[in-house]
């Protein structure tokens, strides 16, 4: 029997477009209430997330249950901490903040089993291999795992030619609000400059024959990436939609006339 197959990965190599949500709640029900929502993909989120290695297992579980494809997003790309979720069943993992052909490298390595990589030999412990029940599991992980790299600095964007011409990439996610800083337009995501820097980008991964990848919360920008050639895309997070569909019920519930609850006398 070998790995399971991933799907997210055979959709972006076929260009079929992948459409997704962040999961930042840490909170695996939560994730599994969200899982049914339709999304290609879920993007567990361990960067920004106060989420630690239990913590993501649990959320790649629930969703695993769903169609939703789970992928995670670790904090930076350390070879220690790929190995630990790789072994816990995550497929495709996206890794902030690459910024150089090294690292990159370094990278593809990391989630490799020799003599390809460096990618620990005891997923027999994890589910990756459903607890060695899959016999094959060794033999063929390697093509089922989908590294996705995150470029949001003007370095990365030097380096996307070489990073993106990389065996073992398989797509190149923009950051557009931390590529927006690091421009010096912070909180500006949407400024012209840094849109015209993610179309070049685009047309470049284009250009490699490797998947194109955003995130926004604008759905007109979301459109307009498209319309660029995104491969796959998130257009929200599960903790952005908590807080605004909290806020408006209660918007709409008050603009209906009713007064907001005053105290009672003795209480």
């Amino acid at each position: 029997m070998p790995a399971p197959k991933n799907t997210f990965k055979a959709a972006i190599r076929e260009e079929q477009f992948q459409l997704g949500l962040w999961v930042a709640l840490a909170s695996a029900y939560a994730a599994e209430v969200v899982s049914g929502s339709g999304y290609d993909w879920l993007l567990i989120d361990g960067e920004h997330g106060p989420n630690d290695l239990p913590l993501l297992s649990a959320q790649i579980q629930a969703i695993s249950r769903s169609g939703s494809h789970p992928m995670v997003r670790l904090p930076v790309g350390e070879t220690w901490m790929i190995k630990q979720v790789l072994d816990t069943g995550a497929q495709t993992l996206l890794i902030p903040m690459v910024e150089s052909l090294e690292q990159a490298q370094a990278l593809v390595r990391a989630v490799r089993y020799p003599p390809h990589g460096v990618r620990g030999v005891g997923a027999a412990l994890g589910r990756a291999s459903r607890f060695s029940r899959i016999g094959d599991y060794l033999q063929t992980a390697n093509d089922e795992i989908c590294l996705i790299v995150q470029i949001e600095s003007r370095a990365g964007l030097a380096a996307l030619d070489a990073i993106a011409a990389l065996d073992g990439i398989d797509g190149l996610f923009i950051g557009p609000s931390d590529l927006a800083a690091d421009m010096g337009y912070l909180g500006q995501p949407n400024h012209p400059d840094v849109t015209a820097a993610i179309t070049d980008a685009f047309a470049r991964i284009s250009k490699a024959g490797k998947a194109r990848g955003i995130m926004t919360l604008d759905l007109a920008q979301a459109r307009l990436y498209r319309d660029m050639g995104a491969t796959f895309m998130a257009i929200g997070t599960d903790v952005t939609l908590l807080v605004s569909a909290t806020e408006r019920l209660r918007e709409d519930f008050l603009s209906s006339g009713v007064s907001e609850a005053k105290p009672v006398a003795g209480y």
